[in-house]
């Protein structure tokens, strides 16, 4: 694969979806509404997680939970991973199958075992090609036990505080209605904050300016109306971005592959 290549492959899995990448790519902050599990397969990375700055490398697993702020810097000229992204839903089945049941999320950001990383491999492998009554048993037996690794790593880093009740109450203006317009003034109000105390109040709760978590919002709702078949156009005006083009840009930049290709591997 070149570098500077993002492929997001058809996955045999319901509820997961896979990407491979090498890129130089920065990303900037920003989120997902699925859980990951990856490896990075060659290079290295740096990054910002909601459980302090990490660095990966070749052989690491890596993992993501459900609107956790992360961005993500190669350490030199670039990096290779892939990962699978799985549906909250999904996840919480897995999880209960494991005997984790009302755990919420991964507790490393960065795993450094290979023989995890191995078993990651094989089951990218798996979903990401033709499969077959034997392979899907091998398949599920794979996923159950990452997931099961995946949990039994202790924790790096110290949970955050919750958010404080009044930077919930601006943030949940943001996710009752993402595609509506909201200004500074509208979150403070619903705060009872000051402007400036709402603008970095909610920057420490979440990792996000506002108007950066509102864009977050918009692309995760467009992503899924794309996965259910709606025309590009439709989307970027249901989720409330200026055109198309707002649209597009905010999802490479966010996803690393246009609303095109996204959608492309949903058919």
């Amino acid at each position: 694969m070149r570098s500077g290549q993002f492929r997001m492959l058809r996955s045999s899995l319901a509820g997961v979806e896979a990407v491979a990448a090498a890129t130089g790519h920065s990303f900037p902050k920003h989120t997902h509404d699925q859980f990951g599990i990856g490896v990075i397969e060659r290079g290295a990375q740096v990054s910002l997680s909601g459980r302090g700055m990490v660095r990966a490398e070749a052989g690491n697993v890596i993992t993501l939970n459900p609107n956790e702020v992360h961005d993500g810097m190669p350490v030199g000229e670039s990096r290779t991973w892939s990962m699978l992204y799985f549906d909250p839903r999904l996840m919480t089945d897995l999880l209960g199958d494991v005997g984790k049941d009302g755990e919420r999320e991964f507790p490393s950001p960065v795993i450094r075992n290979g023989q995890i990383a191995g078993r990651f491999k094989a089951l990218f492998s798996i979903v990401t090609s033709e499969g077959s009554p034997e392979t899907a048993l091998r398949r599920d037996g794979l996923l159950l036990s990452l997931v099961a690794d995946v949990m039994r790593e202790q924790r790096q880093a110290d949970e955050g505080a919750d958010a404080p009740a009044a930077i919930m109450r601006a943030r949940n203006l943001i996710d009752d209605d993402p595609a509506a317009s909201v200004t500074l003034a509208d979150l403070a109000e619903v705060s009872g904050l000051s402007r400036f105390q709402l603008l970095r109040g909610f920057a420490k709760a979440t990792g996000l300016t506002p108007h950066a978590y509102l864009l977050q919002r918009r692309i995760l709702r467009a992503r899924g109306l794309i996965a259910g078949g709606m025309p590009l156009a439709e989307a970027a005006f249901a989720c409330g971005f200026a055109d198309q083009s707002h649209m597009t840009r905010v999802f490479v930049r966010n996803f690393g592959v246009s609303p095109r290709t996204y959608a492309d591997t949903k058919r």
